[in-house]
């Protein structure tokens, strides 16, 4: 069988995705990064490694994320894409007639809107914690309740409360403040997924012309409570979410390398699973091409500068390593 691999690497969690000829999903890997990308690809690997069909053949890879030229240099990249043309991809394979995206992430959040299958406008959040999935473990966290509950006891709310979600210092203080009141812990639940479904639409979505049905997909796709917080807040029952929300970057990255093999006809730049076993150096060095003098990490295997990472541009990413071997 031959299969395509699709890495989506961010700064919370990494996504491994493998579709075959037909770009059906043949299995993926979730993990998180702990803060360690090098580590992260690796164990990845040695996950999905265990789950290739017997005599599977990888035959093309793509990554995309905040890490995908670290990770494309590491595994042997064949197409790297952003997030927003991988997500869109993944979407319009699995729900053609989408006409916006939700995707909300660990650090991040997307919106998405889709015309005739094209991307017609998109905006980002990429600052603030209180629209991202973090605002919610953060306060799962600080009420003790595993984030694998969280929606499940949030739908059992009879009387949510309003908690102000602009900033999770604040919520975290109206939070507080509800306890102590002697509120459900349900109600207070659901009323922190309806904070992150206002804060979203006012910061992210705003003046965005959300059009259904809309695709919520990302890792907090799985909250049952933000399903229902949005549906409301939308005043629309057509808010979808897909199979795999948490691996829809993967999935459109393994379809644009299923797609770029097919088109050029050549062999795949992947290196074999043997990358999950090598020894990588880090070392870093301060970027001086702009004020923001940018920490970069500086990845190295035998000796050789292979990638270098960190930085809030993608300058130093994009440049081949042997071009830059005296930085």
């Amino acid at each position: 069988m031959n299969v395509y691999l699709g890495i989506d690497i961010g700064s919370v969690t990494i996504k491994l995705a493998l579709v075959d000829e037909g770009g059906r999903l043949v299995d993926s890997v979730y993990l998180r990064t702990q803060g360690k990308p090098i580590w992260a690809i690796q164990e990845a690997l040695k996950r999905l490694q265990i789950k290739l069909p017997r005599n599977g053949a990888i035959k093309g890879v793509g990554t995309t994320g905040s890490a995908r030229f670290l990770a494309a240099a590491m595994v042997g990249g064949d197409v790297v894409k952003n997030e927003i043309t991988s997500q869109v991809i993944a979407t319009a394979r699995c729900v053609p007639e989408a006409q916006t995206i939700v995707e909300i992430g660990g650090q991040d959040s997307k919106i998405i809107l889709m015309r005739r299958g094209v991307v017609a406008d998109f905006g980002m959040n990429t600052v603030c914690a209180a629209g991202t999935g973090s605002f919610l473990d953060h306060q799962a966290a600080r009420l003790g309740i595993a984030i694998e509950e969280f929606g499940d006891r949030a739908l059992r709310s009879r009387s949510p409360v309003r908690i102000v979600g602009k900033c999770t210092v604040f919520a975290e203080s109206d939070m507080i403040q509800k306890q102590q009141m002697g509120h459900r812990t349900e109600d207070i639940l659901y009323g922190l997924c309806q904070a992150l479904a206002r804060n979203y639409l006012s910061n992210v979505g705003l003046g965005k012309e959300i059009r259904t049905p809309v695709v919520f997909q990302g890792g907090v796709a799985f909250n049952s409570g933000m399903l229902r917080a949005f549906k409301e807040a939308l005043e629309t029952d057509e808010v979808i979410v897909p199979p795999h929300p948490e691996a829809m970057g993967a999935i459109g990255a393994a379809l644009l390398a299923l797609e770029e093999m097919r088109a050029k006809g050549s062999k795949t730049a992947f290196k074999g699973f043997e990358v999950s076993e090598a020894e990588y150096k880090t070392t870093a060095f301060e970027c001086r091409a702009c004020p923001n003098l940018c920490e970069m990490a500086q990845i190295s295997l035998d000796g050789q500068v292979i990638a270098r990472c960190g930085g809030r541009c993608d300058m130093w990413e994009r440049k081949p390593a042997a071009q830059t071997a005296g930085a």
